[in-house]
């Protein structure tokens, strides 16, 4: 089974609603942005698919760079050498690229399912049919807000709110107070800081977020002050998260376990390099008895991914919404619901098991890369 064509579908998402997560990163207005559905066919007629772009990224130049410069890599390839085909992108880039070498290798990890007819997380190894999610929140106009969006899914029935604030310590304090006063404290509330606090700043909102049975504090430093990481979980009692960022492979995370500078590990299917990187990560947590908590996957296609991921691997609690949906839910015809109980649950059709549109995606093409 090897590599005959590679090939990325350009196709325009339109009408992308305003979005804000960071400090840094937003979207002005409503938008459009190039998306990218790469397919891997093999020279007996299997094939894989993934997805490239996001609401905060074209896809334009990583699918021209996987055509350019990956393609070469890949044909004539045994489609089902996954980890030799990592193992040489990640060697040929130098852990550069992660976006691309990640589409890649969940196209290959689609494929492969596909062609033997069960699911990813059977490939894998399936540990779990569903999973609990929680909300994960944009950056909002005021606490009330944020205190009214928590507590509506917390009647919905979900597990937990994840807040992203606006990184001003005091504002940031005042939103969480909010939140919890608004859900009470029998439910499940996080702050993802995104890296936006010197350290004198994290701990004084982490000392705020721990009075209030926060359940864990997220990316309160920049994401390489590994220095400062190290004091601020030393003088907290609150579970830190980090390593989300920089984008970068397993062996990034050594640090990290071995300063213990953080209480979890974290990390996607986008930004870490695909599935096979996520798995190793995965393992590794586990043999630290960390969880491995996997992120947002940027597209819709990803988070299925993300999806399988979880359904094989013990150590790792929830599986992220990023809201709101209409920036983040895109491509498929069926996507990721959650359910009453606040459970996600696993594709199980062959492969990643997700139903493409690819009539929506014909109709909005802008090019075919080859």
């Amino acid at each position: 089974m090897r590599i005959k064509d590679v090939t990325a579908t350009l196709w325009t998402w339109d009408d992308i609603p305003p979005t804000r997560y960071t400090k840094t990163i937003a979207s002005a207005g409503n938008r459009s942005t190039q998306m990218a559905l790469v397919r891997i066919v093999t020279d007996d007629g299997a094939d894989g698919y993934s997805f490239l772009g996001s609401a905060l990224g074209s896809a334009e130049n990583d699918a021209a760079a996987l055509i350019a410069r990956f393609k070469p890599m890949l044909v004539g390839e045994d489609a089902l050498a996954r980890e030799r085909i990592w193992q040489t992108m990640m060697r040929r880039t130098r852990g550069q690229m992660l976006r691309v070498v990640g589409a890649i290798d969940v196209a290959l990890w689609d494929l492969a399912g596909r062609a033997a007819g069960v699911p990813v997380h059977r490939l894998i190894g399936s540990y779990r049919n569903s999973v609990p999610a929680y909300a994960s929140s944009a950056v909002l106009p005021s606490p009330a807000a944020y205190a009214e969006e928590a507590l509506r899914h917390k009647e919905a029935g979900w597990s937990a709110y994840k807040i992203h604030p606006p990184a001003q310590p005091d504002e940031d304090i005042a939103i969480c107070t909010a939140v919890r006063k608004a859900v009470g404290d029998d439910f499940r509330v996080m702050l993802d800081s995104t890296w936006s606090y010197n350290y004198p700043q994290a701990l004084k909102v982490g000392r705020a977020v721990q009075e209030l049975g926060f359940y864990w504090y997220e990316d309160p430093l920049p994401e390489d002050d590994i220095y400062n990481y190290v004091k601020l979980k030393q003088n907290l009692s609150i579970p830190i998260m980090a390593t989300e960022l920089p984008s970068a492979g397993p062996t990034s995370y050594a640090p990290w376990v071995l300063s213990s500078a953080t209480d979890f590990l974290r990390g996607d299917v986008a930004v870490k390099g695909g599935l096979t990187s996520c798995l190793k990560t995965a393992h590794l947590a586990e043999a630290f008895h960390m969880n491995y908590e996997v992120h947002h996957g940027g597209n819709s296609l990803n988070n299925v991914a993300n999806l399988h991921l979880l359904m094989a691997i013990p150590n790792c609690e929830y599986f992220e919404v990023l809201l709101p949906d209409g920036a983040q839910k895109h491509g498929l015809v069926e996507d990721i619901e959650v359910d009453s109980d606040g459970l996600v649950h696993a594709f199980n059709e062959p492969g990643l098991g997700a139903k493409i549109d690819f009539e929506m995606i014909e109709a909005k093409k802008t090019a075919v890369l080859s």
